[in-house]
């Protein structure tokens, strides 16, 4: 009798633990999903297809991007962990590859392929505004610039050529910096703008910090750079100063 009531508090007890909270992605043995996870991944795509990219969060689209990376594994903690480190899906695909791979889950394939999406959504934005009028493309301009620039965190100083029917030739970047400051010499400028037979111009730059205030050496130095034009008979349609969720025009602000 007693060791019937043993062998039953044995079963009572094991029958009755918790099961642990999975704090990271879940192992799939044999290479088959758990059935949990082909529904969710099935139903994820599911409301995609069907609404589009506003029927899924930010972090849920990031899942779709996973699922391709990680096949065989719950990939919902590790689009979390991405999330909280670094904010939005911007930042995620502009962070370093060094960045990327600190956080736990995140590996070489998984990595590449997140920089490989960041390249495409570059170069989708960047043909949608070589060789365009500018002025009919200008909401193609802004959305290159915040796709390209928004989320880094050094500055970058990027140039927008035209030629006479202001039609963008060229697109370069010219400088890189630091979190806050980004070398410009006037001279280089207008020189290979002369080099690439541009008649006009657009600065663009980055504020890291996310406010697209200009400060006094940006003013002075966009000064500069027209009074160059000017001497060359080139012309400096605008400069803009791209923030994190904004942008500031010098011809707008009354700068130029």
């Amino acid at each position: 009798m007693l060791r019937d009531d043993r062998a039953m508090t044995r079963r009572t007890s094991f029958a009755e633990r918790p099961l642990p909270l999975f704090q990271g992605a879940v192992p799939v043995a044999a290479g088959k999903l758990p059935s949990y996870i082909k529904d969710h991944r099935k139903r994820l795509r599911s409301r995609f297809m069907e609404g589009g990219a506003d029927a899924v969060p930010d972090y849920e689209m990031l899942e779709l991007l996973l699922f391709r990376s990680i096949p065989r594994q719950d990939v919902k903690p590790l689009a979390r962990r991405l999330m909280d480190r670094f904010g939005d899906l911007g930042c995620i695909m502009a962070a370093s590859p060094a960045q990327l791979l600190e956080i736990d889950g995140v590996g070489e394939a998984v990595m590449q392929d997140l920089k490989i999406v960041e390249a495409t959504a570059h170069r989708i934005a960047r043909a949608r505004v070589l060789q365009r009028h500018v002025v009919s493309s200008w909401d193609a301009v802004l959305d290159y610039c915040h796709t390209t620039m928004a989320h880094r965190e050094t500055e970058q100083f990027r140039i927008l050529f035209l030629d006479r029917k202001n039609t963008v030739i060229a697109d370069e970047e010219q400088a890189k910096g630091t979190v806050d400051h980004v070398p410009v010499y006037p001279r280089e400028v207008v020189k290979r703008a002369l080099a690439l037979n541009a008649s006009a111009l657009i600065l663009v730059h980055n504020h890291p910090s996310g406010d697209p205030t200009p400060s006094d050496s940006d003013i002075a130095m966009t000064a500069q750079i027209n009074d160059a034009c000017v001497a060359l008979g080139l012309t400096l349609h605008d400069h803009l100063i791209i923030g994190k969720s904004a942008e500031l025009s010098f011809r707008q602000a009354g700068y130029l």
